[in-house]
């Protein structure tokens, strides 16, 4: 399987494949494809499987596409301005991605839904319980609100950050949430009441514009009735 990504803020991943090979994405995920191509739409892991895609922000359904002779194409855009990131997973790799990070993988790559373990995160990390973990292996792609910024955290080093700008983590990044400390600065610090704690080590993509952000703004613009 080869891949191009193309264009900036809007950009567009095209998948090449070789007959046989194949790519899955969540029901609707797709562009469009040429060559052929054959479609096959189902649901892995029955009715669990496909509530539990639905929890972490995709569809009950997964959509595969087998190559059925070479130099087939499939092609998949961002549902927001942003980035593509791809990751090469090894066998037993894994990473956390937020809610709807998820864009397509190669067959090989397992998702399965991750559930944050103190009740701090769930209520106030901006998500939600429930993150999505992918694992290798092989070649999976996530969609990135804004640009990318990729970390490499040393065992024991911490970042904080405002929780929507979390796009993925490696398994072995601890995440947890804090208060903002300081009257003054929970009141007009404008940064909300929490922060998340990153800790190594392990390798981070942070997020610059959360589409939270950007819907939030763009409705403080909108005429009020």
């Amino acid at each position: 399987m080869k891949y191009r990504i193309t264009g900036t803020t809007m950009q567009v991943l095209d998948i090449l494949l070789f007959k046989g090979e194949e790519v899955f994405t969540e029901a609707g995920g797709m562009a469009w494809y040429r060559g052929q191509v054959q479609m096959n739409t189902n649901m892995p892991g029955g009715l669990m499987g496909g509530l539990g895609r639905a929890l972490a922000g995709e569809s009950l359904f997964l959509t595969t596409y087998t190559a059925l002779s070479d130099q087939a194409e499939v092609t998949f855009a961002p549902e927001a301005p942003g980035a593509i990131l791809p990751l090469e997973l090894a066998a037993g790799q894994s990473v956390i991605a937020q809610r709807d990070a998820f864009m397509c993988a190669q067959q090989g790559v397992e998702l399965a839904v991750h559930f944050k373990k103190r009740i701090g995160v769930g209520l106030f990390g901006g998500e939600g319980f429930i993150l999505q973990r992918v694992s290798g292996p092989g070649m999976a792609f996530f969609e990135i609100d804004g640009e990318v910024r990729e970390l490499e955290l040393a065992a024991g080093e911490v970042i904080h950050v405002d929780p929507g700008h979390i796009a993925l983590f490696e398994a072995s990044v601890q995440h947890s949430i804090e208060a903002v400390k300081g009257v003054k600065n929970v009141l007009f610090g404008g940064e909300g009441l929490f922060l998340a704690t990153l800790t190594g080590p392990g390798k981070v993509w942070l997020q610059t514009m959360p589409l939270s952000n950007l819907v939030a703004k763009i409705a403080s613009r909108l005429p009020s009735k």
